[in-house]
């Protein structure tokens, strides 16, 4: 009788069916067996519980999720809201409920995109939610479930506060089911969230439900990383890899390189290379300059070995369109007739909406080419159209290999058969640096498709200098650290000044990630303190004098040690200085000769003693001053925040004692983004009042635009009545940036304009061609930074007087066109 059939796993299984009906029932619609994590999760969530799940990338997190989702539509009434952090997620869960619940029951808001808002499940983004909580939409009414997808982005230093601010402010009864990469204080998350959300249960799973085998790319060989033999816990690193690496440079006997070169392309490949100086072709070299082989090859290499499909992780989106550009030319070729045509059709039907100019544009011919090869890169850089078709043609195994940077492994769902990373290092704006454990971990998580492969693999190619210790050490480190982002806002102030007061705004502010981390470093801070006082404590009694106070002559002592210390070492300050310092010498040594404990005869004794009480007691002095630092940080900028509001007139002192907004302040509640405060008082000061469309639109670009670390040179602006706004609004930044420091605040980078004269054309209708040039950007970046231009429009058609929120309506109008306007969901 197997295990499964035993009687005592019968009994458990018909007690979980008695106990957790709800979860019975889902497990049993599912394509898979769920997993105990699964389960374990559900479980919770049947019992009235939130959840906190951490697991790695395609362990089937999502399924709890979805559980959720299941339950909130048990009950008439009900909502349930799915939450992500990348619109291209949203999108895609967004088409998956669909296909479960029918479209009437899904919808989606993302900012730029509102479709069917008022479903019971409604799929967002959120920064959405967010803002509906800020609102009290009507839209929470009968909200029963929020999923927080990827809830470790609220490590991201720009956007993380936002998850923070959701769960802390969602209703009391709203069930949080937040779901983790796993991160290695998923319990302390887990104790945080307890204590600001009520019941939560957290579970934490290590295992994925496909293995991950470890590969070294070395000579055209896949050799594994880890030495099978070993066993798993041991995890020892395969041996032939350290002594490859040990003959670094060493020279060959002639039959084994002869095998390694023809494993990297033989003789025929050498002899296409020039003989420069009558040189053999087979030479005695450093063992990596031979064994590094081209993409194709590598292509081709896991093309017979059964490893596609395969993600390349290239971290540089030229790398990546360069990978593609290689491929193609090696006249590689990996689908067939039938898949070619179907790739065809999907791609024609996607972009039909695409004129044919603006397809030319964008190298549409060529791209879908190369897509019935079956080769694709994917990056930001790509119209977020293209990039969905690239994912829907993955996903339906009919794009066999993508060349794509780290933003693939963010969430979205397109698991391989194999991933292979061609470095282990990545620019990060300033250097190369190697990737880390996580990033590590993140990438090599989308190896291996559930109920398809029986394993996943990671492929590492070999690169000069490459330690196969360290990529071990990678490979086999499964978490890190989730750390708060949290810092408060100045529409973050007015929203909750305005709901709960400022007493009440500051002990919310309290209850935040960011300061429960910072109290857990201060608990052992404390520790530290009470240990050094029991010991001061000791010190006392051993240097009791019953002359007199023993601790006051120690301080005597050391002050005028100090002193005597400082006059030897600074022999060059001024003689007046120095006169200072003898007179105190003087007046202490007498002070000394007074003191009642000078005469005792245990003086010395009592001495050693205080010497350790003094140091000590410095040691505790400082742990103390390190635990005020810490304590209400999170507090402190809050009051930093509101006295910059109040000198800006946005609050005001009220007749209880308390604050209350002013019409400024009103405005400031439904202004969201970085530069809340510098958009506020634009409005206020009335600087963008003579603004056509076209005008606004290139301003408003300026607000919400990053210009890359190597972008130079003056860019041309607009003409006309834009030049006075934009220097108006850059000397208000001056203004503003000088306020924030002077109450001891970060400050803001300067406005940007170098994508204005590009939105400007395009609000005006300019050809897509032209638009490109003048913004040398990739298609993707435009769309990307057009529609957060979109998104500022929207705020001031909303709060600002005419004639600015008659304009920003006109500039939405004439931005949201073409390729911005474009959406496959």
């Amino acid at each position: 009788m197997s295990a499964a059939n035993d009687p005592a796993s019968r009994f458990a299984r018909a007690e979980a069916a008695r106990t957790h009906p709800l979860t019975t029932a889902f497990a049993a619609a599912q394509r898979f067996d769920l997993d105990p994590f699964q389960i374990a999760g559900c479980h919770a969530l049947e019992a009235g519980r939130s959840v906190l799940v951490a697991a790695p990338t395609g362990a089937g997190k999502t399924i709890v999720g979805e559980f959720a989702i299941h339950l909130a539509m048990q009950e008439p009434g009900e909502k349930a809201f799915y939450t992500t952090p990348m619109k291209a997620l949203s999108n895609q869960k967004f088409r998956e409920l669909q296909d479960v619940y029918g479209e009437s029951e899904v919808g989606l808001l993302t900012g730029d995109t509102n479709i069917n808002g008022g479903a019971r499940i409604v799929v967002m983004t959120t920064e959405v939610l967010r803002n509906m909580l800020y609102a009290d939409s009507p839209a929470l009414r009968g909200l029963r479930y929020v999923v927080m997808d990827e809830v470790h982005y609220l490590a991201d230093r720009f956007r993380g506060a936002v998850w923070e601010e959701v769960i802390i402010h969602l209703p009391p009864a709203v069930r949080l089911v937040s779901l983790s990469a796993t991160v290695s204080n998923a319990e302390e998350f887990g104790d945080w969230l307890d204590t600001v959300r009520g019941d939560t249960e957290v579970i934490v799973s290590e295992t994925r439900p496909v293995p991950l085998e470890q590969h070294v790319l070395v000579r055209g060989d896949l050799l594994p990383l880890f030495d099978d033999r070993a066993g798993i816990a041991t995890a020892q690193v395969n041996q032939e890899l350290m002594r490859i690496r040990s003959v670094k440079g060493a020279n060959f006997d002639n039959n084994r390189r002869v095998q390694e070169f023809r494993s990297s392309g033989g003789y025929e490949a050498q002899r296409r290379r020039p003989n420069k100086g009558g040189r053999r072709p087979v030479r005695s070299a450093n063992v990596q300059r031979i064994e590094r082989i081209d993409r194709p090859q590598v292509v081709e290499l896991l093309g017979r070995a059964n490893l596609l499909p395969a993600i390349f992780f290239i971290f540089s989106r030229a790398g990546c369109d360069g990978a593609v550009q290689q491929v193609r030319r090696a006249g590689v070729r990996l689908t067939s007739r039938e898949e070619r045509d179907e790739v065809r059709q999907i791609v024609d039907e996607r972009t039909r909406t695409i004129p044919d100019e603006d397809l030319a544009v964008l190298g549409f011919w060529e791209w879908r080419d190369n897509l019935e090869r079956g080769v694709a890169a994917h990056h930001a850089g790509l119209l977020p159209a293209f990039k969905e078709i690239v994912e829907e043609l993955f996903q339906r195994k009919l794009v066999k290999v993508v060349f794509a940077t780290e933003t693939l492994a963010l969430g979205i769902n397109m698991p391989a058969r194999t991933v292979v990373l061609e470095k282990l290092e990545k620019f990060n704006g300033e250097a190369r640096v190697a990737i880390t454990a996580g990033e590590y971990t993140q990438l090599t998580g989308r190896a291996g498709r559930r109920g398809i492969d029986v394993e996943g693999h990671a492929v590492i190619q070999w690169t000069e200098g490459l330690d196969p210790q360290a990529v071990a050490a990678l490979a086999s480190r499964r978490t890190y650290p989730l750390n708060s982002s949290f810092r408060p806002t100045y529409n973050m102030a007015v929203n909750l000044i305005d709901q709960f007061g400022r007493p009440r705004a500051r002990e919310i502010l309290e209850s935040s990630f960011a300061q429960f981390q910072a109290d857990r470093a201060v608990v052992g801070l404390a520790r530290q303190v009470k240990d050094a006082e029991e010991s001061l404590a000791g010190y006392e009694k051993a240097m009791a004098c019953d002359r007199g106070d023993f601790a006051e002559y120690a301080a005597l002592r050391r002050e005028l040690s100090d002193v005597e210390k400082l006059n030897r070492a600074d022999r060059t300050a001024p003689a007046k200085i120095r006169q200072q310092r003898q007179n105190q010498i003087q007046s202490l040594r007498r002070a000394l000769q007074r003191h009642p404990c000078h005469t005792c005869p245990d003086r010395e004794s009592h001495a050693r003693w205080g010497e350790r009480y003094g140091k000590l007691r410095r040691q505790a002095d400082k742990l103390r001053q390190q635990i005020d630092t810490r304590t209400g940080t999170v507090a402190r900028v809050f009051d930093r925040v509101v006295e910059v509001l109040a000198a800006l007139e946005y609050v005001t002192p009220d007749i209880d004692g308390g604050l209350r907004l002013t019409p400024a302040g009103a405005i400031m509640k439904r202004i969201y983004g970085e530069r809340d405060l510098l958009v506020a008082e634009s409005l206020r000061t009335g600087i963008w009042t003579s603004l056509d469309a076209p005008s606004l639109a290139a301003l408003a670009c300026c607000l919400v635009y990053e210009p890359r670390r190597d972008e130079g040179g003056d860019r041309a602006l607009p003409r006309g009545a834009f030049r006075t706004a934009l220097s108006d609004t850059q000397q208000l930044w001056a203004v503003l940036d000088d306020l924030e420091r002077d109450h001891r605040l970060p400050g803001s980078e300067p406005v940007a304009a170098g994508l204005a004269q590009a939105m400007h054309s395009w609000a005006r209708g300019a050809a897509l061609d032209r638009v490109l040039a003048e913004a040398d950007l990739a298609a993707g970046d435009f769309v990307r930074w057009t529609k957060q231009t979109i998104d500022l429009l929207d705020q001031l058609s909303i709060v600002a007087d005419p004639p600015v929120a008659t304009t920003a309506r006109q500039a939405l109008d004439a931005v949201r066109r073409g390729i911005v306007a474009y959406s496959a969901v």
